[in-house]
């Protein structure tokens, strides 16, 4: 079982490039679960087709021990097994215990015993890697971590504060930066940045997402770019990236640039 996390900067186009990369994993046959841990639980919401879906934390509140695990996991498009971890309302609790109270409910239910995903992706928020946030790496649950990233300053600041993260968990698991993704939307379309800054730390880019207004049309329409536009060259990078993480990234114990080394990189 390959076990992925995708980290970066709020709205940089985590869940967008995570549902487009479970689809194409799906439509080559395997097992894909795709895990939101994000409070809005709208990580799957293109590969479902639109609509809420409870997450695991209101159905603890709800059913307690009498959850079941089907309760938990839908089924999505090209058959990704989708989940939402959810989290409190903005300003009554820690968004992260979410993500563990969902992880240790996923783990008693065996999901992983019982549907055997070839694939589990867990699409993590996070500008910074601090508590829940920070389990994928430190328990050991992912392996493979890939940010995505512009080349805005913000978005390379995140991307290396996560880095920070990961080398902390590296020294005592086997978490690694598995490669960087680049994303053409932002005002700045300057893929050199993010070619850059993955050299600097240690990786490689191992996909660039165009600009392209699909992206938007398949999201307004609440479905992938695979679904709605699958021969696309956008949908054809996707199927690239989904790709090259089943092959391995360049994984490697990142090395973190100063913030002024983030900054002197993004003014060139």
């Amino acid at each position: 079982m390959i076990k992925i996390a995708v980290y970066g900067k709020g709205g940089i186009g985590k869940s967008t490039t995570v549902s487009n990369v479970a689809a194409a994993l799906a439509e080559k046959g395997m097992t894909v679960m795709q895990i939101g841990c994000d409070p809005k639980a709208d990580s799957t919401v293109n590969l479902r087709g639109g609509g809420a879906v409870p997450t695991v934390l209101e159905l603890i509140k709800k059913k307690g021990e009498g959850l079941t695990l089907e309760e938990m996991v839908t089924s999505g498009f090209a058959g990704v097994l989708c989940a939402e971890a959810g989290g409190p309302a903005p300003g009554l609790g820690c968004a992260g215990r979410g993500i563990i109270a969902a992880m240790e409910k996923l783990k008693e239910r065996r999901a992983f015993e019982i549907y055997q995903p070839d694939a589990v992706i867990y699409d993590v928020l996070g500008d910074v890697v601090c508590g829940g946030f920070s389990m994928p790496l430190r328990e050991g649950i992912a392996e493979d971590v890939y940010l995505v990233t512009t080349s805005d300053f913000m978005s390379i600041y995140a991307a290396n504060n996560i880095c920070r993260g990961i080398r902390k968990y590296a020294a005592t698991g086997d978490i690694r930066l598995s490669g960087v993704v680049y994303n053409g939307r932002s005002g700045r379309d300057a893929p050199e940045v993010a070619a850059r800054f993955a050299q600097m730390v240690g990786t490689q880019v191992c996909g660039r997402i165009p600009m392209s207004p699909l992206v938007g049309q398949a999201e307004l329409a609440r479905q992938t770019v695979l679904e709605r536009a699958p021969d696309s060259e956008v949908s054809q990078q996707f199927r690239a990236l989904a790709h090259r993480m089943m092959e391995g990234g360049a994984r490697c114990i990142p090395s973190p640039l100063s913030d002024e080394e983030v900054e002197e990189l993004c003014r060139a």
